[in-house]
């Protein structure tokens, strides 16, 4: 749902493959899922090999940036192009309590406390007053599985930090970060800007976290010019894109 926005506008130019992490979407959580880093990327490169896929253009929100990133680094000739959004070097003390919240409630409030919760950090106020639908939509598509696998990836998240590792990232890269984002804040986007070599950075202001869902026009834009822009390379590689 969170890709509904730009994946129709995207399709017109490339092939779009967008796979639901585990726990997520229709994904199952995996036997003894850790909810791991490793498990994303095993599972990311099996995708590629069912699809055979020598390269894509990789592109990640949140915790699939993330996902994207360790893919970057410890799988580079796996990809043609990296695009990340609303993701950061490392899980710093704000995000980390942010997910710990989310954990917590959960537990001890329920589902209908998470989802307000959700709704609060992960969405720029003005733009959830005008689409209040979108709400009343989440509240029906989410199930147990769905919030427990919030809950999960809350605390899954803590330990992340790739900033010794960035400077290695040698692919073309973009950044799209939200100026008013409530769980990685723009600073992190300038940051990964000047650690990773030779990206590019976008910043959207007056966006909260989801950024592909309040901002689907812009966000389709910025990812197609870049993908264009990458170069000869890329259109031998196929024109692939992974959303995570």
């Amino acid at each position: 749902q969170v890709w509904n926005g730009v994946i129709p506008l995207l399709s017109d130019k490339f092939r779009v493959i967008a796979p639901d992490l585990r726990g997520h979407g229709r994904s199952s959580d995996g036997e003894n899922s850790r909810f791991s880093f490793e498990e994303l990327e095993g599972d990311l490169l099996q995708l590629l090999e069912k699809r055979r896929l020598a390269r894509c253009h990789l592109v990640g929100l949140s915790a699939g940036g993330f996902l994207a990133m360790r893919m970057a680094l410890d799988h580079p000739s796996r990809l043609t192009s990296l695009t990340v959004l609303g993701a950061s070097a490392r899980c710093d003390p704000h995000t980390k309590e942010v997910g710990e919240n989310w954990a917590k409630t959960y537990e001890t409030e329920g589902r209908e406390a998470l989802l307000l919760l959700l709704v609060k950090d992960l969405y720029y106020p003005e733009w959830i007053e005008a689409h209040l639908d979108y709400l009343d939509r989440m509240r029906s598509q989410f199930d147990e599985r769905s919030f427990r696998a919030v809950a999960l990836w809350g605390r899954a998240i803590q330990s992340f930090d790739l900033r010794g590792r960035l400077l290695r990232i040698r692919l073309p890269t973009l950044i799209i970060q939200a100026m008013d984002d409530r769980v990685i804040d723009g600073s992190h986007g300038r940051f990964l800007r000047q650690s990773i070599p030779g990206s590019e950075l976008r910043l959207f202001r007056d966006t909260g976290h989801m950024i592909p869902v309040e901002r689907p026009t812009e966000t389709t834009q910025a990812i197609s010019g870049f993908l264009q822009s990458v170069g000869s390379d890329s259109a031998a590689a196929g024109p692939s894109v992974p959303v995570a």
